[in-house]
């Protein structure tokens, strides 16, 4: 039985501080390189996204991974204990960049000569990549077959008329096939996720099936609340498939550090085990890996390796829809109350990779009444640093009955809310009317990071004077305190 990792490094740029290997605050291709290998041999992460969006396409990842630390990876081989998998541009909405995908795929069976060359066996160091905003099962089918044919399907082909077949030419593609995981990441497709698996694997014989479902994006789109509801629905009915048509689903959940975006820190391991029992793989994010004492950080990638995945959580879907609907309504109207001031702040969040990264849901349709707005990431970093967390927004439309169901399932929602309201500044003017008596009622209960708060004065004078250069470094020291960016 392959072994499916468990811990997904991945790049996602919501580090303060920049790691130790890196002499530029913006981490660049090479630097990726070593960071991949420092997953992998220091932190003890088992897998590396290779996000292959925005930026210059490094084909050569493994050969490079091979030959610059030769000794670790011939104790620890790629494609067995340790894999890397490149998260690829959805061709349907990212145009622009849609033939890095092909070239991505291409890259593959050259990938498998090095570690051949490396091992002398035929383990491919790729055997999966990742599809985003995923829709359809089409479109991850595309994928599928345009590997199998087009790629390793041409070196049956002769090279011209009456010649020699591009395999005796070149030599043989492979792996055969390769696995595509689907990334869903709005309500529509996160809800239809396991309508959209089961019509993908309809003519495939597959071992198991990897299904990401992200968590940072859904906040963004419709509240914390909802994010955490629509994946466990998610989980929920994608259990069900699998026990239905017999193929083990092993989930991945997107989570980042902020309590908004997941909550997964060093010290918060536990509660995240605790909040998604049947997830399989958890992403191990830069301000995870880089913000937080190293031996912290493999300590806590230890107790993930080592989790049980368990049956998921019941959930009656009816019930919960109903308070998504409702909370997601109100928490997108004050969105867009605070959109002009979100998107002053995100020209001041510093950048921490060398690339634009890939649009997403909130991001390359998001535009609510005219209003765009950033990635989650600076997003989730503006508001906390006018000392709003985004955690808050859409409470107030909530009753004690609502409150009591959102419980009931989501394990870790005091916990979260306690987390986030540290952040959170009494004197900043951009709460929403509507959210004063119930943040007045949170403030009674739970403490506020006073150091924090400074910081969030600061950039609250800064911006009350106009003196928008003044903003970067309360920025900083506030996401320092924090540990994430956003």
């Amino acid at each position: 039985m392959l072994k499916i990792p468990k811990c997904m490094s991945t790049q996602h740029p919501d580090n303060v501080n920049t790691p130790f290997f890196s002499e530029n605050s913006e981490l660049g291709g090479e630097d990726e390189i070593q960071e991949a290998y420092y997953a992998f041999s220091h932190l003890g992460c088992d897998e590396q996204m290779w996000d292959c969006e925005g930026k210059e396409v490094d084909n050569y990842v493994v050969k490079k991974l091979l030959t610059r630390h030769e000794h670790f990876f011939d104790r620890n081989k790629l494609g067995k204990d340790l894999f890397l998998t490149p998260r690829v541009p959805n061709p349907n909405i990212e145009k622009a960049e849609a033939k890095i995908l092909l070239e991505t795929l291409e890259s593959i069976p050259r990938s498998f000569d090095a570690t051949k060359s490396f091992y002398g066996d035929d383990i491919p160091p790729i055997i999966e990549i990742i599809l985003p905003m995923t829709q359809s099962a089409k479109c991850i089918d595309r994928i599928y077959r345009y590997y199998s044919d087009f790629i390793v399907g041409k070196q049956n082909h002769e090279v011209r008329p009456h010649d020699i077949k591009i395999a005796d030419w070149i030599g043989e593609f492979k792996p055969e096939t390769i696995n595509v995981i689907p990334l869903f990441e709005d309500l529509e497709n996160m809800l239809n996720s396991q309508d959209i698996v089961w019509n993908y694997l309809q003519d495939k014989d597959v071992e198991y099936q990897r299904v990401f479902l992200a968590r940072s994006d859904p906040a963004m789109n419709y509240g914390i609340i909802s994010a955490v509801l629509l994946n466990k629905m998610a989980l929920q009915r994608l259990n069900i498939l699998s026990e239905k048509i017999g193929v083990t689903i092993y989930p991945i959940v997107g989570v980042g550090s902020a309590p908004f975006r997941g909550n997964l820190r060093p010290e918060n391991v536990k509660n995240v085990l605790e909040e998604y029992p049947n997830t399989h793989t958890f992403t191990i994010q830069s301000a995870f890996k880089y913000d937080n004492p190293p031996n912290q950080v493999q300590q806590a990638i230890k107790e993930i390796e080592e989790k049980q995945t368990k049956p998921p959580q019941q959930i009656e879907e009816i019930k919960y829809l109903k308070i998504i609907e409702k909370y997601s309504k109100e928490y997108q109207n004050q969105i867009l109350e605070l959109a002009p001031i979100i998107n002053i702040l995100a020209k001041y969040i510093p950048s921490r990779r060398k690339r634009k990264l890939h649009i997403g849901l909130f991001g390359y349709s998001r535009n609510l009444n005219g209003n765009n707005l950033p990635r989650a990431i600076t997003f989730t970093s503006a508001l906390y640093s006018i000392g709003l967390p985004p955690e808050l927004l859409g409470l107030n439309v909530l009753d004690e009955k609502d409150l009591q169901d959102i419980r009931q399932v989501y394990i870790n929602f005091d916990k979260d809310i306690q987390d986030s309201i540290l952040y959170y500044n009494p004197e900043t003017p951009y709460t929403p009317k509507q959210l004063v008596q119930t943040i007045s009622k949170l403030n009674k209960k739970y403490e506020i990071d006073y150091h924090h708060k400074k910081q969030t004065d600061l950039i609250l004078d800064a911006l009350k004077h106009e003196k928008n250069g003044n903003l970067i470094e309360p920025i900083l020291e506030a996401a320092n305190i924090r540990k994430f960016l956003g």
